[in-house]
């Protein structure tokens, strides 16, 4: 650690660095952040920390609210969005006691440590590798009001199919058409190529970067395999990389699932395997699609607790209007190869011992990194403690078309929640699996539905546009 110290305070030194920011992480997985003047950071700043209110933060604790941030100094990377030269850290919330500070258990960042050590005293395997997919809408406008006298949304693309009678130079997507469209369409390469510099200067590798189904404005960038409690750092940063950066070009990012009725939501679709020491453990050439019984297993767990997975997976009532049929997003529990309609899809390319694996599909950027990369761990490992057999189950494997089935078919078929309220009561009747070894605090999932419960009721007492299509003159 004294050696890390001191290649901050180096660095600080050689590239002149004026300000010192620590970003911290609330309960809703979004940013907050405590900047001190370079001159003040010392050694016991990395030692004794910046104190903060939890409170503030949505973590419900029992002790004194008051908390120390630890900064982690191998999180630490030059933020390209600050005018003055800016030093950007994330780090660990401890809980202010004697003799020795401890580690705040509702902290997200510390519940994904806790889930990847109890994943190793398991002995399943030593390292959780994921690969989140980020979907997201650039927006050249966007404006909403929720007022007694005026409840209204709107965006806008300028290269929408809805701006064919307006836009001056032709550039038109049509509706549903954008999936890869080159330049001239690709309005926004290279804000989208811009991004992707910034994450390789903050050591994030990534695969590729294209232009997603809605025609209004909707992309992709795919990072590469990283270790579990990196790749959920690596997640907020992503997302701030991607916010500062479209604003930068006049657009507005956002990862809402269903910004627009009728296109194509946006997932965040979580690619995952395990290793033990260094072999790769869902791998196995006379499996199904060449994955070992442990990664059945695995895959059995996840289905089990879908439900309630998807409380911390989907946290938002926008989540839900994304899970529906005929968007290529998942609606039925089940696993299959190369099959977009169930919730666990085998990707047939990934052919390579140590590359096999699968994706769960369901999860969207509105939730908390670290609680939704955690939670998979844990439904996962359950199911291999248990032995769960997704065949056995009848969760599949489902090798065709989902959405060709009859309405006889489909009937037969377990679906994911449909509501937000439906996957808080499914956690609060199943999360033993997420509080095993104690990685998620009893406490803390009764916080996260207590509070998410206060958001369906506020969001529940507003009329919405559709109302008055539908009720105003009935």
């Amino acid at each position: 650690m004294q050696k890390k110290i001191e290649n901050i305070i180096n660095l600080i030194k050689e590239k002149g660095i004026k300000m010192v920011d620590f970003k911290m992480v609330d309960i809703n997985g979004q940013y907050r952040h405590v900047t001190i003047p370079a001159e003040n950071f010392s050694e016991d700043t990395m030692k004794s920390g910046i104190g903060f209110d939890a409170s503030n933060y949505g973590y419900a604790v029992v002790e004194k609210s008051d908390m120390v941030f630890i900064p982690d100094p191998d999180t630490a990377v030059i933020d390209p969005f600050c005018s003055i030269p800016t030093l950007s850290m994330t780090g660990n919330a401890m809980i202010i006691d004697n003799p020795q500070n401890r580690p705040l258990a509702q902290y997200p960042r510390n519940i994904v440590l806790a889930a990847e050590k109890y994943m190793a005293d398991c002995g399943v395997a030593d390292t959780m590798l994921v690969l989140p997919e980020f979907e997201f809408y650039l927006f050249d406008q966007v404006g909403w009001n929720v007022s007694p006298d005026n409840i209204s949304a709107s965006v806008d693309a300028k290269q929408s199919y809805w701006n064919s009678d307006i836009s001056g130079d032709g550039v038109i997507v049509p509706k549903q058409k954008n999936y890869h469209i080159a330049k001239p369409f690709d309005v926004t390469y290279e804000c989208r190529s811009e991004m992707c510099m910034h994450m390789a200067d903050a050591g994030i590798e990534i695969n590729y970067h294209h232009p997603e189904v809605a025609a209004s404005g909707q992309f992709e960038i795919e990072p590469q395999l990283g270790k579990m409690s990196t790749m959920a750092d690596a997640t907020m940063w992503i997302k701030y990389i991607i916010r500062n950066t479209a604003l930068k070009y006049g657009k507005t990012a956002t990862f809402m699932p269903k910004p627009i009725y009728g296109e194509a939501g946006s997932g965040m679709h979580v690619h995952m395997l395990l290793l033990k020491d260094g072999k790769p453990v869902f791998s196995d050439d006379n499996g199904y699609a060449n994955l070992s019984e442990t990664a059945h297993y695995f895959m059995g767990g996840l289905l089990k607790h879908i439900s309630s997975l998807c409380a911390l997976t989907n946290p938002s009532t926008n989540s839900f209007k994304r899970l529906i049929p005929g968007f290529e997003a998942p609606v039925t529990v089940g696993y299959a190869t190369s099959n977009r309609s169930a919730v666990i899809r085998i990707p047939a390319y990934a052919k390579a011992p140590e590359k096999r694996r699968f994706e769960l599909r369901n999860p969207d950027a509105t939730c908390n990194p670290y609680f939704c990369f955690a939670a998979i761990l844990m439904a996962g490992l359950d199911g291999v403690k248990n032995k769960i057999d997704p065949h056995a189950n009848g969760w599949g494997p489902y090798d065709f078309n989902l959405f060709h089935l009859s309405d006889e078919e489909k009937a037969k078929l377990q679906g994911l929640p449909t509501s937000l309220d439906e996957a808080l009561d499914a956690l609060e009747a199943d999360h033993d699996y997420l509080t095993a070894g104690g990685v998620f605090p009893e406490e803390l999932i009764k916080n996260f539905i207590k509070s998410k419960r206060a958001e369906l009721a506020e969001m529940a007492k507003i009329p919405t546009p559709a109302e008055f299509e539908k009720y105003y003159n009935l």
